[in-house]
């Protein structure tokens, strides 16, 4: 089993920028502002041999007993459950604090009987001289504090090397990875709570509150044997609405972890109506080429009227998304959720499958003997075969003579062929065209 290193200390004091360069990536966002970080983050890292995994959690204030404070501060409390090595973080240029000393308390509390170590770490230190930096958080009582500076590296390399100093080497299975499937929609609409749902745990912090997401957050998960990735993005609002910077990146973390997925859950809300920026994400997932299933939450807190209504609204506007499962479900409850994996998994099937050109070729047959594509002036298109040219989403590579010619209604109504040709449900296709080249062309 790899080591679990957990980051622990009370807001903006570096856990993330520490988690980042852990990690060797941009996974956590990274901002000068307090409480960006909410949920619990998880990354690989390696030093030498000895992988290891760390946590990232959100500013640590165990004294709140309310609101999204108090839920960050159970996330936290979970990691340090699940450690074995925690790294108490504090800020060399705020000094010591009060809430500084009421964590470690807390952790010499929940460490006491246990052999489980907690190393403090003073971070923010470029520049300064560390045995002056280290001299006041002695008074924790956390043993010898650890003067680094996580945004240069400065003494990062030695404070892995002492906690990982009790721990062997071993070689990194390989993991199984499964489909990536991401949960996307608006804010509020009940992504994170699916997610919980799913997991049966209290995995991601699900409040009530637009916006409470910020980061991407990747979960493995495991059901009747089949692993999977989940991903809980941040809410996506009008572009006109998204003010704040700490916003847009989160914005743009959410669009990467669907470009990423393989499987997009778009979830609507059931108590609203289906607006355009419900089908502008849908779209966005659909010029992704990711896989798609609807999910319409929150169906047990309407009535007969108003479910009615949701799915004329469905099938009005987003009537483009007709190759997409859509199931009614209630994710606080746990209604209907099973049926969303389940269709995960035939949407993912249908984005990896391997088409044979022998059969790919027939169809094609078939549908230009049903209906040819049009004339352009002289000039009849003509559609010769086609194969698999790639995989999530399959693309289809069609070859003939003045490709050029065909126009968008006839690629859609060979895509539509193909879909029902194959029984591909639950993802997006693509054609590409390839012309003939005649070589005596450029000759006189």
């Amino acid at each position: 089993m790899k080591p679990t290193l957990v980051l622990v200390g009370r807001p903006n004091v570096g856990k993330s920028t520490l988690f980042n360069r852990l990690t060797k990536t941009r996974d956590a966002l990274v901002a000068d502002m307090p409480g960006l970080t909410r949920d619990r983050h998880y990354g690989h890292g390696r030093l030498g041999k000895k992988p290891f995994l760390v946590v990232d959690t959100g500013g640590f204030e165990p004294q709140a007993k309310t609101g999204i404070v108090h839920e960050m501060a159970r996330q936290a409390e979970a990691a340090i459950a699940e450690a074995d090595v925690v790294l108490f973080m504090v800020d060399a240029r705020t000094g010591l604090t009060p809430q500084d000393k009421v964590i470690a308390d807390l952790l010499r509390r929940s460490f006491s009987s246990q052999s489980r170590p907690v190393h403090l770490v003073v971070n923010k230190a470029e520049g300064m001289e560390r045995a002056m930096v280290a001299a006041e958080f002695y008074e924790l009582g956390c043993g010898e504090p650890r003067v680094i500076s996580g945004a240069h590296g400065e003494g990062v390399r030695e404070l892995l090397d002492m906690a990982l100093a009790s721990f062997g080497e071993e070689e990194e299975a390989d993991a199984q990875r499964g489909p990536r499937v991401a949960i996307s929609g608006r804010p509020n609409v009940g992504k994170s709570t699916l997610i919980n749902a799913l997991l049966g745990e209290d995995r991601v912090i699900a409040f009530d509150m637009p916006g409470t997401t910020r980061d991407a957050i990747e979960v493995p998960f495991e059901r009747n044997g089949k692993h999977y990735t989940l991903i809980d993005t941040a809410g996506l609002r009008r572009k006109g609405r998204v003010f704040e910077a700490i916003e847009k990146f989160s914005v743009i973390k959410t669009l990467q972890a669907v470009e990423e997925a393989n499987v997009v859950v778009l979830m609507v809300d059931a108590s609203q109506d289906i607006s355009d920026q419900d089908a502008h994400i849908a779209g966005f997932c659909i010029e992704a080429g990711r896989a798609l299933v609807l999910a319409v939450n929150k169906w047990d807190a309407v009535d007969d009227y108003r479910r009615e209504r949701i799915k004329q609204d469905v099938a009005r506007k987003l009537n483009f998304l007709g190759f997409a499962k859509v199931h009614y479900i209630s994710a606080l409850e746990g209604a209907g959720i099973a049926s969303v994996l389940s269709s995960v998994d035939k949407a993912y099937a249908a984005a990896m499958i391997k088409l044979p050109t022998p059969q790919l070729t027939r169809v094609l047959q078939a549908a230009v003997q049903k209906q040819q594509p049009p004339r352009r002036g002289n000039v009849r298109p003509k559609l010769r075969y086609a194969h698999q040219g790639g995989q999530n989403p399959p693309i289809i590579v069609i070859h003939g003579n003045a490709l050029d010619a065909v126009p968008d209604a006839y690629t859609r109504y060979l895509e539509k062929t193909f879909l029902e040709a194959f029984r591909l449900q639950g993802t997006p296709l693509r054609i590409q065209y390839k012309s003939s080249r005649n070589p005596f062309a450029d000759k006189d």
